[in-house]
Protein backbone atom coordinates (compact mmCIF):
# COMPACT_ATOMS: atom_id res chain seq x y z
CA UNK A 1 0.00 0.00 0.00
CA UNK A 2 1.54 3.38 -0.77
CA UNK A 3 1.30 6.36 1.53
CA UNK A 4 1.26 9.53 0.63
CA UNK A 5 2.45 12.80 3.50
CA UNK A 6 1.34 15.99 3.10
CA UNK A 7 3.08 18.89 4.72
CA UNK A 8 1.15 21.53 5.74
CA UNK A 9 3.20 24.26 3.78
CA UNK A 10 2.77 22.20 0.79
CA UNK A 11 -0.85 22.30 1.38
CA UNK A 12 -1.27 26.01 2.23
CA UNK A 13 -0.37 27.48 -0.93
CA UNK A 14 -3.35 25.36 -2.33
CA UNK A 15 -6.10 25.48 0.47
CA UNK A 16 -5.75 29.44 1.28
CA UNK A 17 -6.99 30.53 -1.74
CA UNK A 18 -10.11 28.39 -1.30
CA UNK A 19 -10.62 29.10 2.12
CA UNK A 20 -10.29 32.84 1.46
CA UNK A 21 -13.15 32.42 -1.85
CA UNK A 22 -15.41 29.99 0.11
CA UNK A 23 -15.45 32.80 3.45
CA UNK A 24 -16.42 35.86 0.99
CA UNK A 25 -18.60 34.02 -0.65
CA UNK A 26 -20.64 33.16 2.68
CA UNK A 27 -20.53 37.11 3.67
CA UNK A 28 -21.80 37.94 0.49
CA UNK A 29 -24.53 35.67 0.61
CA UNK A 30 -24.90 36.48 4.79
CA UNK A 31 -25.51 40.35 4.19
CA UNK A 32 -27.89 39.74 1.08
CA UNK A 33 -30.13 37.74 3.60
CA UNK A 34 -29.39 34.24 1.70
CA UNK A 35 -30.89 35.18 -1.87
CA UNK A 36 -31.09 37.18 -4.31
CA UNK A 37 -34.32 39.87 -4.51
CA UNK A 38 -35.67 42.57 -6.78
CA UNK A 39 -38.48 44.87 -6.13
CA UNK A 40 -42.20 43.56 -6.73
CA UNK A 41 -42.89 45.52 -9.83
CA UNK A 42 -47.01 45.30 -9.41
CA UNK A 43 -45.69 47.12 -5.78
CA UNK A 44 -43.43 50.15 -7.34
CA UNK A 45 -46.11 50.95 -9.98
CA UNK A 46 -49.25 50.65 -7.14
CA UNK A 47 -46.54 53.10 -5.15
CA UNK A 48 -46.00 55.70 -8.12
CA UNK A 49 -49.61 55.99 -9.04
CA UNK A 50 -51.65 55.63 -5.85
CA UNK A 51 -48.90 56.35 -3.19
CA UNK A 52 -49.74 53.61 -0.83
CA UNK A 53 -47.76 50.94 -0.65
CA UNK A 54 -47.97 49.57 3.32
CA UNK A 55 -45.52 46.18 3.76
CA UNK A 56 -44.26 46.17 -0.33
CA UNK A 57 -41.37 44.86 -1.49
CA UNK A 58 -39.36 47.80 -2.83
CA UNK A 59 -35.92 46.26 -2.50
CA UNK A 60 -33.11 47.54 -5.17
CA UNK A 61 -36.47 49.63 -6.76
CA UNK A 62 -35.45 52.54 -8.77
CA UNK A 63 -37.46 55.41 -7.24
CA UNK A 64 -35.06 58.19 -8.61
CA UNK A 65 -36.84 61.40 -8.31
CA UNK A 66 -40.05 60.02 -7.35
CA UNK A 67 -42.71 62.51 -5.95
CA UNK A 68 -44.01 60.38 -3.18
CA UNK A 69 -45.31 63.24 -0.66
CA UNK A 70 -47.43 62.16 2.02
CA UNK A 71 -46.78 58.25 0.43
CA UNK A 72 -47.71 55.28 3.48
CA UNK A 73 -44.53 53.31 3.16
CA UNK A 74 -45.16 51.75 6.51
CA UNK A 75 -43.05 48.49 6.77
CA UNK A 76 -41.94 48.45 3.55
CA UNK A 77 -38.97 47.05 2.49
CA UNK A 78 -37.06 49.27 0.48
CA UNK A 79 -33.54 47.99 1.62
CA UNK A 80 -31.02 49.25 -1.20
CA UNK A 81 -33.69 51.27 -3.08
CA UNK A 82 -32.31 54.14 -5.32
CA UNK A 83 -34.20 57.26 -3.78
CA UNK A 84 -32.28 59.81 -5.21
CA UNK A 85 -34.13 63.33 -5.47
CA UNK A 86 -36.72 61.57 -4.36
CA UNK A 87 -39.88 63.84 -2.23
CA UNK A 88 -41.03 61.94 1.02
CA UNK A 89 -41.98 65.04 2.36
CA UNK A 90 -44.78 63.89 5.24
CA UNK A 91 -44.42 60.58 4.06
CA UNK A 92 -45.06 57.69 6.65
CA UNK A 93 -42.07 55.14 6.54
CA UNK A 94 -43.16 53.92 10.34
CA UNK A 95 -40.96 50.62 10.71
CA UNK A 96 -39.69 50.17 7.01
CA UNK A 97 -36.25 49.06 5.76
CA UNK A 98 -34.05 51.14 4.47
CA UNK A 99 -30.77 49.35 4.91
CA UNK A 100 -28.01 50.54 2.13
CA UNK A 101 -30.47 52.56 0.43
CA UNK A 102 -30.15 55.64 -0.82
CA UNK A 103 -31.80 59.13 -0.29
CA UNK A 104 -28.63 61.63 -1.29
CA UNK A 105 -30.41 64.73 -2.24
CA UNK A 106 -33.75 63.18 -1.27
CA UNK A 107 -36.71 65.28 0.64
CA UNK A 108 -37.83 63.82 3.59
CA UNK A 109 -39.30 67.02 5.58
CA UNK A 110 -41.73 66.05 7.90
CA UNK A 111 -41.35 61.94 7.35
CA UNK A 112 -41.89 59.42 10.00
CA UNK A 113 -39.89 57.45 10.36
CA UNK A 114 -39.98 55.88 13.88
CA UNK A 115 -38.39 52.29 13.97
CA UNK A 116 -37.62 52.44 10.56
CA UNK A 117 -33.76 51.19 10.00
CA UNK A 118 -31.97 53.30 8.06
CA UNK A 119 -28.46 51.31 8.60
CA UNK A 120 -25.92 52.62 6.28
CA UNK A 121 -28.01 54.94 4.31
CA UNK A 122 -26.89 57.42 1.94
CA UNK A 123 -28.42 61.02 3.33
CA UNK A 124 -25.83 62.67 1.73
CA UNK A 125 -27.19 66.44 0.44
CA UNK A 126 -30.86 65.64 1.58
CA UNK A 127 -33.32 67.85 3.83
CA UNK A 128 -34.94 66.44 6.07
CA UNK A 129 -36.20 69.17 8.87
CA UNK A 130 -38.38 67.60 11.64
CA UNK A 131 -38.26 64.29 10.43
CA UNK A 132 -39.53 62.02 13.17
CA UNK A 133 -36.82 59.30 13.69
CA UNK A 134 -37.99 58.16 17.36
CA UNK A 135 -36.50 54.66 17.55
CA UNK A 136 -34.79 54.42 14.07
CA UNK A 137 -31.69 52.79 13.77
CA UNK A 138 -29.60 55.24 12.62
CA UNK A 139 -25.97 53.22 11.80
CA UNK A 140 -23.12 54.21 9.55
CA UNK A 141 -24.83 56.98 7.71
CA UNK A 142 -23.49 59.15 5.11
CA UNK A 143 -25.00 62.82 5.89
CA UNK A 144 -21.77 64.82 3.91
CA UNK A 145 -23.67 68.00 3.72
CA UNK A 146 -27.00 67.06 4.88
CA UNK A 147 -30.05 69.49 6.01
CA UNK A 148 -31.07 67.32 8.95
CA UNK A 149 -32.95 69.89 11.89
CA UNK A 150 -34.95 69.20 14.62
CA UNK A 151 -34.69 65.52 12.91
CA UNK A 152 -32.93 63.65 15.29
CA UNK A 153 -30.20 62.44 12.90
CA UNK A 154 -26.50 63.52 13.96
CA UNK A 155 -23.15 63.04 13.67
CA UNK A 156 -23.56 61.69 17.45
CA UNK A 157 -27.19 59.97 17.15
CA UNK A 158 -30.16 61.23 18.57
CA UNK A 159 -30.18 62.42 22.58
CA UNK A 160 -32.34 61.97 25.09
CA UNK A 161 -34.76 59.89 23.62
CA UNK A 162 -37.53 58.95 25.70
CA UNK A 163 -38.21 54.91 26.23
CA UNK A 164 -39.38 53.00 23.27
CA UNK A 165 -43.04 52.54 24.25
CA UNK A 166 -45.24 49.19 23.58
CA UNK A 167 -45.53 48.59 19.49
Amino acid sequence: MLKIQLTLSAVTPIVTPIITSLIATIATLLSTGLTAQAENPAHVKQLLETGQCPSCNLVNADLTGAHLIGADLRNANLMNANLTGANLEGADLTGATLVDANLQQAYFTHADLRWANLTRTNLQDSVAYRADTRWAVLRDNNILNAKLLESGISVGGPEGLPDEPER
